[in-house]
């Protein structure tokens, strides 16, 4: 019942009741991110949704319009055009806000594996199957495990290799475990994991910046 009609109410409820809500703070950081650099408030991608279906995923735009970069599409650990604004929303998870329009037009759901890139779906092609059979989502376990992930990305010597080799198969392992144990109580307590895992970065990252 929960995983076939009142996951998808909660989706639409707690999106269409949050974005009016939001729609302040998103016209600040909007101001804030025209000031800083040049380009679109939102970075649109292309990433594979439930099924073989694609769709557009909305992010509000944290690095510099750079055109022969963003023809090469994803590239792991590639942070050198993050700006400062964009910096602050990577962290807090800011960034990802936006999709709460995705949520909505019914994309996405609030947690549910990460959507990715279609570069990635050759990569074990019968876990995605598995994968895709539901909504992607905002937030869900790999999210708080790797939440660290560019971090990580930007220490390999080959990032993309890393990504593909080691930290995808993880995600994946993560991402069957949630499709077999789909439940309320799951949902929120991944809901909660993520908001308080991106407090205890928040709050590291500010004490390193006082000690600095």
């Amino acid at each position: 019942m929960y995983r076939r009609i009142l996951k998808r109410w909660i989706d639409i409820a707690v999106s269409s009741l949050s974005l009016p809500l939001l729609s302040p703070f998103f016209l600040f950081v909007a101001g804030l991110i025209k000031l800083e650099s040049k380009g679109p408030v939102l970075f649109r991608q292309t990433r594979c949704g439930q099924g073989a279906s694609t769709f557009t995923l909305l992010k509000f735009r944290s690095m510099r319009v750079d055109q022969n970069a963003e023809r090469k599409g994803f590239e792991p650990g590639s942070n050198r055009r993050i700006t400062v604004v964009g910096g602050f929303l990577r962290k807090t998870k800011f960034d990802e806000l936006p999709q709460l329009f995705n949520v909505l037009k019914g994309d996405m759901s609030l947690v549910g594996p990460r959507p990715e890139v279609p570069r990635y779906m050759n990569c074990y092609p019968e876990r995605w199957r598995k994968v895709r059979s539901i909504r992607p989502g905002i937030t869900d376990p790999a999210s708080v495990i790797f939440r660290n992930e560019e971090e990580l990305l930007a220490k390999a010597e080959n990032p993309a290799a890393e990504y593909e080799n080691n930290i995808l198969p993880q995600k994946l392992d993560l991402y069957e475990q949630y499709v077999d144990n789909i439940t309320f109580v799951g949902d929120m307590r991944i809901i909660f994991s993520t908001i308080f895992a991106v407090f205890i970065k928040s709050a590291a990252v500010k004490n390193i910046a006082k000690n600095s």
